[in-house]
């Protein structure tokens, strides 16, 4: 296998991590190639209709996915939190990337350049795609006013500009892969804002079957930020949830002992139900079990009630 190809969306961000990992597999393997193939996914696509309204079975993945079963790419590269808790038979994930800061950033137009959304008046007009940030910001600033935007970051970040809004809550991370890292206002807290699983790794998938790629994936694969991001994906597929439930995480290791704290939402944040879980953690099935029960721990002090709501309002996807 001297020639070695990648999967990839189209949009900046999805390059720009793409070719990172196109760049690591070079610099260890020089005497392979790793061409990058490019495709539009449906979530690239339809534009003008909010996530949760969708459906999120692969919204970002499917396409990749496809090809992948279809051979014609052997390695596909995703932002981990785009990628659903399960996969089709088939595929594995096979590497985990170290993360980048998984928080969130509240990023603002120049008028209320140095404020924080605590500051911000009445009815200012924040932008964001996602139901957890969504929820969870409602909760802690019902003052302001919250719009959905849609686009890749660019787009988003030239509307804000355009004065349609007064702020935006966007990744750390993509941000800081783009080198707009300046753009940041403010940083959220975990008090604030728990973090979508997996936020701020990458996950290159490939064919289960596919030894080589496999065992060339190793060098990109970052055990500390796996534990992590397979407990929170544990937690996750264990409540059955996606982007459209409301659910946060976030998650650190003191030695070998991994917290994972997990919050999950009603949509219009007035419900919360949250849950902390420690354990040692060295291996993949001991972080899926932290995960898992951390799941069984929200759903005994009453996050079923909020998931059954949500699922017979907006159905499960």
């Amino acid at each position: 296998m001297n020639v070695i190809r990648l999967g990839s969306r189209q949009s900046q961000l999805a390059l720009v991590q793409t070719h990172w990992v196109q760049n690591q597999l070079q610099t260890h393997y020089p005497d392979r190639e790793f061409p990058v193939l490019t495709m539009t996914t449906q979530g690239d696509k339809i534009l003008d209709v909010a996530l949760a309204k969708i459906g999120d079975k692969g919204l970002f993945t499917k396409e990749l996915e496809q090809a992948l079963l279809r051979q014609e790419v052997d390695l596909a590269v995703h932002s981990l939190k785009d990628l659903p808790t399960q996969m089709p038979p088939g595929l594995a994930l096979g590497a985990i990337t170290e993360r980048e800061e998984p928080q969130d950033a509240l990023v603002l137009h120049s008028r209320w350049q140095g404020a924080t959304l605590a500051a911000l008046p009445a009815g200012a007009v924040i932008g964001t795609s996602s139901l957890r940030r969504l929820a969870q910001l409602r909760y802690h600033f019902p003052h302001l006013t919250f719009k959905d935007i849609r686009g890749n970051l660019n787009t988003r970040l030239k509307k804000l500009d355009a004065g349609e809004y007064d702020g935006l809550i966007l990744a750390v991370a993509g941000l800081r892969r783009l080198g707009w890292g300046e753009r940041v206002s403010q940083v959220l807290s975990p008090e604030i804002s728990l973090y979508a699983v997996g936020q701020g790794a990458l996950g290159v998938q490939c064919r289960e079957a596919d030894a080589p790629v496999l065992e060339l994936l190793q060098v990109l694969h970052h055990p500390e930020t796996a534990y992590r991001c397979l407990a929170e994906r544990a937690f996750l597929r264990a409540l059955e949830g996606g982007c459209q439930v409301p659910i946060g995480v976030h998650s650190r290791f003191t030695g070998a002992q991994l917290s994972l704290t997990g919050v999950v939402l009603s949509l219009d944040g007035s419900q919360r139900v949250e849950g902390v879980q420690t354990a040692e953690v060295t291996d993949e099935a001991a972080a899926a079990a932290l995960g898992e029960a951390l799941a069984a721990d929200v759903r005994a002090r009453g996050a079923d009630v909020i998931l059954q709501a949500i699922f017979a309002e907006v159905g499960r996807g």
